[in-house]
């Protein structure tokens, strides 16, 4: 796979134009009956639930502003609509419109947002008005902070703390302690959001561990566990998460995907659940809730749960897109673990279906990506009903300003660890190769791609748009090529099946939009090909992580075009924290547009004082 690039045979395949054309039709005539599209490209018309209307919108017109400036298109909501769907259309090129309607569906996909009612229904009518400006905010929130304090104070008591550290732990050094934290990827760990004495016993920091032993001695049925799947040692994020969970303390883990997180929270969950007080049968719902982002990776986290046999514990993934009859029927069964998606778990417990009231061992999964996907409404709903001594577990691979806000709102002196840096990295374990070229380069270049793969190769492919996936799956197909492909657009057994396909073999090509960039945790992956850079460097990031998993190596190719541009500043920094090849063009490219920004910068600064000059002139009396 070296000298893929530079083969003689490179640049050799050309899709003839009206096969792609047929394609491309055919494409949009499978789409279903709630979106229409006008083959001349002048305008695409989506049909969403009325009920998500205000989402689309977002507050003041901000989101659907960001999203008209982000796809030079026009977005029109058609207010007379009516029933249950309401009508967007959708103006600019074909591929403007076309990122732009990617973007709207991903927006409400899965969410199960309501605008809020109006005052005067919420209002009854013998209730007076507020004068919301003499309202005392202070003793409202102090009403507020008494009636949780009442609501709770008659639930059953949460018993947190599992840990019995081994003595061989117990007497380490602070010098062995900071060695075995250096080794171990530079692992860092600290209270969060306040100093702490340390040498006190409320806040201290437990020692690392470095075997399964040190951390489950008193517990061999999981160790039993952990031996049947071949582990050999900790992860280094488990090796501190584990003897910091099991001791009942909050913890916020910033790790890199791949990197064991789920494993992490997973076990000392499992301790907890039988560990309770009151007895399993008089529970009223689960004890753990773990929210993520992605049905993938709800999914994933299930199957890895379901590798471990411990006390008969039952665990139910619950997800939009999934037949929700189904996952109903599962939770009205019982369960102590529900993994799930904001927007189903808040459709089951607004219908009385899942009681999170029990909940006593909570995990965000992937906290930046559910922030990034605009899940942080319903994460906040869902919160107000579960108990507020919970213990709390929050897992990132980036640490941006909306998780520490999260943090800060719903955590009790969290223990931060974080492995590697935080600075936003790619896994050291993969090169990464970056190639700039012109648009109409790239089939040619993913082509002679496919055609250099090794028999044990497997390639997940990214492209932005779910048409394009479509075109080269048919492409493929056409060739006789045996390939998978995964959007959002498609049904949920045929993403599962094809997420299996390459997991066995089956196929060596997945061609997926960002769907997939998270919550795919197949260790084998050995390539991954950007066929479209992504939107911004963060998802970068996450692609990259598919390949180079579980101590493996791996390779990402990254196509760029003129467009990319404003990018090239940021994928030099992740280039070179990764100690990676950078092309001299890249540099180029950043510097013209860092030139063009400033200048632009400039003009707009113009701009404003030439307005600023005119209406002086025009309130000014000759």
């Amino acid at each position: 796979m070296e000298n893929w690039r530079n083969s003689s045979n490179f640049g050799s395949y050309n899709r003839g134009p009206r096969q792609n054309d047929r394609n491309r039709r055919n494409n949009y005539s499978n789409r279903g009956q709630n979106e229409s599209y006008n083959d001349n490209s002048e305008k695409i018309v989506l049909h969403i639930d009325s009920g998500k209307v205000g989402k689309l919108i977002g507050k003041g017109g901000s989101t659907i502003r960001e999203l008209q400036e982000k796809s030079s298109t026009r977005i029109n909501v058609d207010r007379t609509s009516a029933g249950d769907t309401t009508a967007v259309i959708i103006s600019g090129s074909a591929e403007a419109q076309e990122q732009v309607k990617q973007m709207i569906e991903e927006l409400v996909q899965d969410s199960h947002y309501m605008p809020p009612k109006p005052v005067e229904q919420i209002r009854r009518e013998d209730e007076p008005e507020v004068d919301f400006n003499a309202f005392d905010w202070s003793q409202a929130s102090k009403q507020c902070d008494d009636f949780r304090t009442e609501k709770w104070s008659k639930a059953a008591p949460i018993v947190k703390n599992f840990y019995k550290e081994h003595p061989s732990v117990a007497n380490m050094t602070k010098e062995q302690v900071a060695n075995i934290r250096k080794m171990n990827n530079n692992i860092e760990v600290k209270y969060m959001f306040d100093e702490k004495e340390e040498h006190t016993e409320e806040f201290h920091i437990p020692n690392p561990i470095e075997t399964f032993e040190q951390a489950f001695e008193g517990y061999p049925e999981i160790l039993e566990e952990i031996r049947k799947q071949g582990f050999i040692k900790p992860s280094p994020i488990q090796c501190q998460a584990w003897p910091v969970l099991l001791s009942g303390k909050d913890l916020i883990g910033i790790a890199q995907t791949g990197t064991g997180k789920t494993l992490a929270f997973l076990l000392p969950a499992l301790i907890h659940i039988e560990g309770q007080v009151t007895p399993r049968s008089e529970r009223n719902g689960p004890n753990v809730l773990v929210m993520a982002p992605t049905r993938e990776l709800a999914l994933q986290i299930e199957k890895e749960v379901n590798k471990y046999s411990y006390h008969g514990i039952k665990a139910v993934c619950v997800y939009g897109g999934g037949s929700r009859k189904e996952q109903v029927n599962l939770v009205l069964k019982g369960l102590e673990i529900v993994i799930a998606t904001p927007g189903r778990l808040n459709d089951l417990v607004e219908a009385n279906i899942l009681n999170v009231s029990s909940v006593t061992y909570l995990v965000l999964d992937e906290a930046d990506r559910m922030l990034d996907m605009g899940f942080e409404p319903q994460i906040r709903k869902t919160l107000l009903d579960v108990r507020p001594d919970r213990q709390t577990v929050m897992t990132s691979a980036t640490w941006p300003q909306g998780v520490r806000r999260l943090a800060q709102s719903y955590m009790k002196n969290p223990i931060q660890i974080f492995v590697g840096s935080l600075d936003l990295a790619t896994v050291h374990t993969v090169v990464q190769k970056i190639y700039i070229i012109d648009e109409e380069e790239k089939l040619s270049m993913m082509y002679d791609f496919f055609r250099q793969m090794g028999p044990k190769d497997k390639v997940i492919v990214f492209f932005g748009k779910k048409s394009k996936v479509d075109d080269v799956a048919s492409d493929l197909a056409l060739q006789g090529v045996n390939c998978q492909s995964i959007h959002g657009g498609r049904e949920q057994v045929d993403r599962e099946q094809a997420l299996e396909d390459l997991k066995t073999g089956e196929v060596q090509i997945l061609l997926a939009t960002d769907v997939a960039s998270r919550g795919i945790d197949i260790e084998d992956i050995t390539h991954v090909l950007n066929f479209d850079f992504p939107r911004d460097i963060e998802e970068y990031v996450h692609r990259v992580g598919r390949t180079g998993r579980a101590g493996r190596t791996g390779e990402s190719i990254t196509f760029m075009t003129r467009r990319d541009w404003s990018l090239a500043k940021e994928l030099i920094n992740i280039l070179e924290e990764a100690n990676q090849e950078i092309p001299t063009e890249l540099y180029q490219m950043a510097d013209r547009y860092g030139a063009w920004k400033e200048k632009r910068a400039q003009e707009k600064q113009y701009e404003r004082l030439d307005r600023g000059d005119f209406s002086n002139r025009r309130g000014r009396r000759w």
